[in-house]
């Protein structure tokens, strides 16, 4: 073992001799190298970044895998089924969307449709039921308020969605309700609060009055549009249940659940039971299904990048040949005076490693700077390049690009020097 560390050392340092000595050809492999080991760290890099961004957010959207969803037939006394059925348990949650308005009475929201706030949808707000679809703004003036997305739950909704809680609480279900609904936000509803006065006053169709609501709590949920969550029980203090349980008036809902409740073949039944037919729980299989088209997308263009390498490669190995082809003399005469075999092979395979290596440094280092200055410049108006980190996983892959290069541009050189005889050196 230590012969074999000697030789080795050895090996290096003539290896780093002869890559200062011949500085030009050096650099000509590195060129070779260089676009080769950069397009796979840039691919490695954008696929560990997009992978990070879109699994991050596919679980506050769609759901942690595993968890079955159950859209809600528009069946008479279905909606009623489902609270009765989920009331008090930890497994199941209902979620009831609807629209809302905070701000001015009378008057049209500044994101009319429940648009974000720095895009215009271009559309005015609807209400269908079954005698179709209406604007109850028409008419109306530009005003101070916002409309936005409502979701009541029954529960906690988070072991099944994990809303990540940035400021304040989120909804207490152990204690009792309330009259003034406490909202948790998400968001681009905190920002437009933050960036327009409005007074505190909420509208919800079938509501018995305006509400004045209270906000306890900010979280990111995935949802890019103006978005709050808020108690069932706390709502149903001003919308009456026969308007929450009529299908004909109340908004989508669905049920998250735990994959092995008891609550799926209850509620089926009741449902069944009901009149609704066809129905079935979806499982959610987002993380793995998007996991699944990313690797195959990544799998695309590393093929793509381990090409140029090839090709890289083969620069290196044409320069490799070229210099043992100079070296014939030197190398006979290391062999004539000793030198094994395997030594003078890992001379040639060494410069060509550490030039892989220098190669794979200097490819990591520019794109790391090239994220950083596209987030310094473009941060602002591209949300995620926004605390953006460079992936190291992608460096290693640089480094391993950078090393199997250099065996495949030096190998064959390296061999060819081991074979140089000693006779060489006397017709020199």
């Amino acid at each position: 073992m230590m012969r074999l560390s000697g030789r080795l050392r050895t090996a290096t340092i003539i290896g780093m001799q002869g890559i200062r000595a011949r500085k030009l050809r050096t650099f000509l492999s590195m060129v070779s190298l260089f676009l080769g080991v950069l397009a796979v760290v840039v691919v490695q890099a954008g696929a560990g970044i997009a992978e990070r961004l879109q699994l991050a957010d596919v679980e506050l959207n769609s759901g942690i895998d595993g968890t079955k969803v159950l859209y809600m037939p528009t069946v008479p006394g279905a909606n009623q089924a489902v609270v009765d059925t989920v009331h008090g348990r930890a497994d199941a949650v209902a979620l009831f969307n609807m629209s809302a308005t905070i701000g001015e009475p009378g008057v049209r929201p500044i994101n009319e449709g429940g648009s974000p706030f720095d895009q215009d949808w271009g559309g005015g707000s609807q209400i269908c039921n079954q005698n179709g679809c209406y604007d109850p703004n028409a008419g109306a003036p530009q005003g101070q308020a916002i409309e936005m997305r409502l979701t009541a739950l029954t529960g906690d909704v988070r072991p099944f969605r994990p809303y990540q809680l940035k400021s304040g609480q989120w909804l207490d279900f152990g204690s009792g309700p309330v009259m003034s609904p406490r909202l948790v936000l998400n968001e681009e509803a905190a920002k437009g609060f933050a960036r327009y006065q409005v007074p505190a006053e909420m509208r919800v169709a079938g509501a018995t009055a305006n509400m004045t609501p209270q906000f306890i709590g900010v979280v990111k949920d995935g949802d890019p549009s103006p978005h709050a969550y808020l108690r069932f029980d706390d709502l149903t203090n001003w919308v009456p249940k026969a308007w929450l349980y009529d299908p004909n008036q109340m908004g989508d809902v669905q049920v998250a659940m735990a994959g092995s409740t008891p609550v799926e073949p209850v509620l089926m039944a009741k449902l069944t039971g009901l009149g609704a037919q066809g129905i079935t729980a979806d499982t959610i299989n987002m993380r793995k299904q998007m996991k699944d088209e990313l690797n195959l997308l990544r799998m695309i263009f590393l093929a793509m990048a381990g090409l140029v390498l090839v090709i890289g490669a083969a620069g290196v190995l044409n320069v490799g040949l070229a210099t043992v082809g100079e070296r014939i003399e030197e190398f006979a005469l290391r062999r004539a005076v000793g030198t094994p075999r395997a030594v003078l092979a890992g001379i040639v395979l060494a410069e060509t490693l550490l030039t892989g290596l220098l190669t794979a440094a200097l490819a990591i280092g520019l794109s790391v700077a090239g994220l950083k200055v596209l987030a310094m410049f473009l941060g602002s108006s591209q949300p995620f390049l926004q605390n953006v980190e460079f992936p190291w996983s992608a460096g290693v892959s640089g480094i391993i690009a950078g090393l199997v290069a250099g065996i495949l541009g030096g190998f064959i050189p390296a061999l060819r020097a081991a074979r140089i005889p000693i006779a060489t050196v006397m017709r020199a």
